[in-house]
């Protein structure tokens, strides 16, 4: 397929950071996990095998870091790295929902991903993607479609080619600004998980008509 190996940073412990460890490992990309609890990250590195841990303090390895954390922190996450992530590309993958899954805790009229770039250092690239996946969805290696907005079209590219080592499609839903839009789609979906389809085993995805 000659997909590019990409050089990935996952920041976080929980269960996203080890199935995107796992996927990207799978994919044939260099894996750092990075996390404020050196042993949580050692642990969560050997039962993913092949990642590598980041040192505490030091600058994030990968050219692309993925923010797996909760949106309440991911902005604070940022901020404590400062300069030490100029000129990477930062994925939020974050859905800034309250706690009833009705509504959003961001500021009306931004977005989760607007809100982590203004933590975000001069140089860094915020690029909003992966949100309208569940961890069983992305963790089963079927094919599932994957929305990406980001103003700097280079470091879509980078996230792309990340994305289709995944073995999943993305679909460039245009500039930060359509952040809020994929949030929104992330929402619904919990609407959707909540009332009719009851469970996670769904993704929304673009059906292409010949």
């Amino acid at each position: 397929m000659g997909v590019l190996m990409s050089s990935i940073s996952i920041i976080g412990t929980g269960n996203m950071a080890g199935v995107f460890a796992e996927r990207a490992l799978a994919g044939g990309n260099v894996v750092e996990l990075v996390g404020r609890d050196q042993a949580k990250v050692a642990a969560l590195a050997e039962s993913v095998g092949g990642a590598t841990v980041g040192a505490a303090g030091t600058a994030p390895a990968g050219d692309i870091v993925i923010l797996a954390v909760p949106y309440a922190s991911a902005a604070a996450v940022v901020g404590e790295f400062g300069d030490a992530l100029r000129d990477k590309v930062i994925v939020d993958i974050t859905n800034p929902v309250n706690s009833d899954m009705t509504g959003f805790v961001t500021p009306y009229g931004s977005s989760g991903a607007q809100e982590i770039a203004k933590a975000a250092p001069a140089g860094a690239h915020v690029v909003k993607a992966f949100n309208t996946l569940f961890a069983n969805v992305l963790a089963d290696g079927r094919p599932a479609d994957v929305f990406v907005a980001g103003d700097d079209e280079q470091a879509k590219v980078r996230v792309f080619a990340f994305i289709e080592s995944l073995g999943l499609r993305p679909m460039d839903a245009g500039p930060l600004g359509m952040a809020g839009a994929l949030e929104n789609a992330g929402l619904l979906e919990m609407g959707l998980m909540t009332r009719s389809v009851k469970h996670t085993n769904f993704f929304l995805g673009v059906n292409l008509l010949g």
